[in-house]
C-alpha cells in the first residue's frame, strides 16, 4: 500500500458558508500518474486514514463527517519542496474547489471573483513561459506594487464589495491605500477647460437632470463645475449625484461604500501621504487626434503642478498616447515616463498601440524608461520581457489577472519590475510572502528607475527553484487564462 502525503494550505483562512466551486482543473500530468491531496484542517504529516490507493480520486470525509478539499495535482507524487514548508516565503495560492465544513476555511483570491476574467482570451505562447522564466531568474530587481485608482477601481456590476468599498482616485482611496506596503498609487489625471488638473479616469461624466441621464466631456467642464460632481466638502452645498457606464452599456449609480469628493492634482500633493509615489497617468481622449501643440499645452499645465508641489515624493508619468509620452520626455527629464500598451489584446489605427515590440520601437525612439502592459498581453508573448530587458527598460503590468496571486507570483519569476492591483490588502501581503517589503527611495532623480535598482545587488529575493517546481507554477497561468 502506498501512502501519499498530506498537505496544509497556510493561506486558507476565512470561512466559507456555501459550496464554491472555481472550476480551476488543478490536474497535472506526470509520468508516474501519482496524486495528491490538500487538506485545510490537518498539518503535513502521513495520515493512512485519510489517504490510501482505494480512497485517490474521492473526496475525503474525515469521522465528524467533514469534507476536505480534495486538490488533486495530478502528476506530483512529491509536490515541490516550496509547498510542503509552512512558512516557506514562495508558497503560491492555488485556486480551489471547497466544500463547506465550520472547521474549514478558505483565504484566497478566486478565480471567479475577478471581474471580467472570462473575456480572457486562451494563451498564445504558453511555450516560451519556462525560457522567461529562466532568463528572469537570473536577475535580482525588486518587485514593485502600486495602488490602482487608489485601493482599488470601482467596479459597480460586479457583486465583489472590495471593488466597491471606497470612492476610486480620490484622496480617501489614496490615504487608504497608504496603509499598506505599497511604493506608489497609479492615478488619472485630466486638465479642465480652464487649465486645471484634476484626478478622474472617465472621458465622460454623468449625472440626472429632470429624470434624463446628462453626460459632458471632463476635459469641457470649468473647474467649478467638475467638482460640483458628487459628495461636497462644504457640508451646505448639495452635490450632482453622479452615475456611471458600464462596459456593456449600463447607467448605474455610483455608489459606494465609502464615498468622496472630487480632487485636483494639487490636493492629493498636499493631502496625500508624502512618503507614498505618485504613479501619474495622463488621460487623452482615446481614439482623438491631437496636434503636438494641444498635448504640449495640457503637459506644461501638469508638469507645472508636479515641479511646484512634487517635493521630494516618488514620481513616474504613464500614458497610453504615444505622442503625449514623447512630448512629456522632452519637456521634462527629472521623472521617467512610461508607456502604457494593451500589449496586443486589442487592435487601434495607431500601430504603436498595437503591440509590446512598437512600445519598445517608441520607447527607444523616445528616450522613455519603461513600459506599462496588460498584464495578458505578457502572458502571450512573454519572450518580449527579455527584449524589454534588453533595452534598459522597466516593465510593469495592470489588468484583472494582477488581482490573482499566482499570476503575481508568475510575473516575479519572469522578472517583471511591479504590478499595479485593485486588491491591494490582498497582493501585498501575497507578495509579502516571495519578496522584500516595498520602501520608496527619496529624492531620487530616476525616480521609479532607481527605486527598481535599488535592490538589484541582493541575491536572495528571487529563489531558485527546481525543474519540478517551475513546471508546476507555468501549468497555473494557462488554466487562469482559460478561465
Amino acid at each position: 500500500m502506498t501512502w501519499h502525503k498530506v498537505l496544509r494550505c497556510p493561506w486558507i483562512r476565512k470561512k466559507t458558508n456555501d459550496v464554491t466551486n472555481t472550476s480551476f482543473p488543478c490536474e497535472y500530468t506526470h509520468n508516474n500518474g501519482g496524486f495528491c491531496y490538500e487538506r485545510v484542517d490537518r498539518d503535513p504529516f502521513w495520515d493512512p486514514q485519510l489517504i490510501t490507493n482505494q480512497n485517490r480520486g474521492k473526496r475525503v470525509v474525515d469521522k465528524e463527517g467533514l469534507s476536505g478539499i480534495d486538490v488533486i495535482l495530478r502528476g506530483l507524487q512529491k509536490p515541490p519542496a516550496f509547498l510542503l514548508s509552512r512558512r516557506a516565503p514562495t508558497i503560491p495560492r492555488i485556486v480551489v474547489e471547497i466544500r463547506n465544513s465550520s472547521a474549514m476555511a478558505l483565504k484566497a483570491v478566486l478565480v471567479a471573483d475577478v471581474p471580467g476574467i472570462d473575456k480572457v482570451p486562451e494563451l498564445s505562447a504558453t511555450t516560451h513561459l519556462p525560457r522567461a522564466v529562466a532568463q528572469a531568474t537570473a536577475s535580482k530587481a525588486r518587485f514593485v506594487v502600486v495602488g490602482h485608482r487608489g485601493k482599488g477601481m470601482n467596479a459597480l456590476g460586479t457583486a465583489d464589495q472590495r471593488l466597491r468599498a471606497v470612492k476610486e482616485n480620490s484622496l480617501l482611496s489614496f490615504n487608504r491605500a497608504a496603509l499598506f506596503p505599497i511604493d506608489f498609487v497609479e492615478f488619472d489625471v485630466q486638465v479642465t477647460k480652464d487649465d486645471c488638473p484634476i484626478i478622474f479616469h472617465d472621458d465622460i461624466i454623468l449625472t440626472e437632470v429632470e429624470g434624463k441621464i446628462v453626460e459632458k466631456h471632463v476635459t469641457d467642464l470649468y473647474l467649478e463645475e467638475f467638482l460640483s460632481y458628487g459628495p461636497q466638502r462644504d457640508p451646505c452645498k448639495m452635490g450632482k449625484v453622479l452615475f456611471r457606464k458600464t462596459n456593456d452599456g449600463k447607467v448605474l449609480n455610483w455608489n459606494v461604500e465609502d464615498d468622496d469628493s472630487l480632487c485636483t492634482l494639487q490636493e492629493a500633493f498636499e493631502k496625500v501621504d508624502p512618503q507614498l509615489g505618485f504613479n501619474i497617468e495622463l488621460k487623452f481622449i482615446d481614439h482623438a487626434i491631437y496636434p503636438d501643440d494641444e498635448l504640449t499645452h495640457a503637459l506644461e499645465v501638469v508638469l507645472k503642478v508636479v515641479f511646484d508641489h512634487a517635493n521630494n515624493r516618488p514620481i513616474m508619468f504613464s500614458t497610453f498616447q504615444p505622442d503625449a509620452a514623447r512630448l512629456l520626455r522632452k519637456l521634462q527629464s527629472s521623472y521617467p515616463v512610461f508607456f502604457l500598451t494593451v500589449g496586443g489584446t486589442e487592435t487601434f489605427d495607431d500601430e504603436r498601440r498595437n503591440s509590446l515590440d512598437e512600445a519598445i520601437k517608441l520607447c527607444v525612439a523616445s528616450g522613455l524608461q519603461g513600459i506599462v502592459s496588460e498584464v495578458r498581453g505578457v502572458f502571450s508573448n512573454p519572450s518580449a520581457v527579455s527584449r524589454i530587458k534588453e533595452h534598459n527598460l522597466s516593465l510593469l503590468t495592470y489588468g484583472h489577472l494582477n488581482n490573482v496571486r499566482e499570476a503575481v507570483y508568475m510575473q516575479h519569476l519572469m522578472g517583471i519590475d511591479g504590478v499595479i492591483v485593485d486588491l491591494v490588502e490582498e497582493i501585498t501581503e501575497a507578495v509579502s510572502g516571495f519578496t522584500k517589503p516595498a520602501s520608496t527611495q527619496e529624492g531620487s532623480d530616476e525616480g521609479f528607475s532607481a527605486l527598481v535598482e535599488e535592490t538589484r545587488a541582493s541575491t536572495n529575493l528571487i529563489p531558485n527553484f527546481s525543474q519540478i517546481e517551475l513546471l508546476f507554477l507555468l501549468n497555473l497561468i494557462p488554466e487562469l487564462l482559460r478561465h
